[in-house]
């Protein structure tokens, strides 16, 4: 199947879970993610906020974990019109503003910006992926042209509550592959 028809049936099959299912696969793979990665090697940790009307995966629960156990630096960030990002630190400090998609981002005032060669691991948010690491987000490939911008030796993990489907069909060389993708069942791994 190709991306667009992809983005159109995971985004429906989204929207109609339940609140509670969203929170229950949050806390899922917050567990996988936490059993299975030596999260204190990575100095600095890349992820997004969830847009909470998408259904997506709660990943303050991901953060609350990192603040309280690790001394991991967390990154946040900040989307463009011009279809790049830029990237924060999160501190206690860190004031939040709506960009025009009503998503909480970083305020650049008073805010720590952080480079991309900074960044040892990424979160990667998407709407479904395929059984060789490719994934499908919203459209607007803001994370294609971070991930391709990232070093080389960046640990690049999706989060998804559905399982992998075989193959997207319209894969490019600007698609970067994941590394691996946790899901509230299993890791799959695709290095």
């Amino acid at each position: 199947m190709s991306k667009q028809d992809l983005r159109k049936e995971f985004l429906q099959k989204r929207k109609a879970l339940a609140e509670t299912e969203v929170d229950v696969f949050s806390k899922q793979i917050h567990d996988w993610f936490f059993r299975n990665f030596p999260v204190h090697a990575y100095a600095t940790i890349h992820t997004f906020l969830p847009i909470k009307r998408n259904n997506e995966i709660d990943t303050y629960l991901i953060i609350n974990t990192l603040q309280k156990d690790f001394a991991t630096d967390i990154v946040i960030p900040r989307s463009h019109e011009d279809g790049t990002m830029s990237h924060y630190l999160l501190t206690k400090d860190t004031v939040f503003e709506k960009n025009r998609w009503e998503i909480s981002e970083p305020s650049p005032v008073g805010s720590l910006q952080s480079s991309v060669f900074n960044i040892d691991l990424v979160l990667i948010p998407l709407l479904c992926f395929d059984k060789k690491g490719f994934r499908v987000g919203y459209g607007k490939g803001y994370y294609d042209q971070f991930l391709a911008e990232c070093r080389p030796d960046v640990l690049k993990i999706g989060l998804s509550i559905f399982e992998p489907i075989d193959e997207i069909s319209d894969v490019t060389e600007f698609d970067v592959q994941m590394d691996y993708c946790i899901t509230p069942n299993k890791i799959w791994s695709f290095s």
